[in-house]
């Protein structure tokens, strides 16, 4: 795809298979994450994320061991499903500035919750490993009634 002659900043990424999830917590993130585009969900965070070289450097194994034995990643966010809706989409591999787009939805009710999900993912070992996140926050205005 090319970019607008009048862009700014360009993000892009894609969905992919989960790369650090069992079967086990694959299995109960799909029976309680909600679909995308919920009408009560007006609220989105728009989060770019780069990790550093040390944690590219490490083995699948090791950065399974970090993000959720030690992390507790995936527990963490299973805790604020359906509240927050969110989706992951890669771009290391596309050369992208960034490693990792994550894409989150909430209902204005839920937004407590929404930070409180970010606050404690930032506190954990997995977090000391990224060099560079952009948090861009979006409300949706309501379309009001049709005419």
């Amino acid at each position: 795809m090319a970019a607008p002659t009048d862009a700014v900043w360009l993000l892009q990424g894609v969905t992919s298979h989960e790369r650090y999830v069992t079967r086990a917590e694959r299995g109960a993130l799909i029976a309680r994450e909600p679909e995308l585009g919920r009408p009560d969900a007006t609220e989105a965070a728009l989060i770019p994320v780069r990790k550093s070289d040390e944690w590219w450097a490490l083995a699948q194994d090791e950065r399974r061991a970090i993000l959720e034995e030690r992390s507790r990643h995936i527990a963490t966010g299973l805790e604020y499903l359906p509240a927050v809706a969110r989706r992951l989409h890669h771009s290391r591999d596309l050369g992208e500035p960034f490693d990792f787009l994550t894409w989150f939805e909430y209902a204005p009710e839920s937004a407590g919750a929404f930070e409180e999900l970010t606050g404690r993912l930032r506190e954990t070992e997995e977090w000391s490993y990224v060099e560079r996140e952009v948090d861009i926050r979006l409300s949706r205005a309501d379309e009001g009634p049709a005419a």
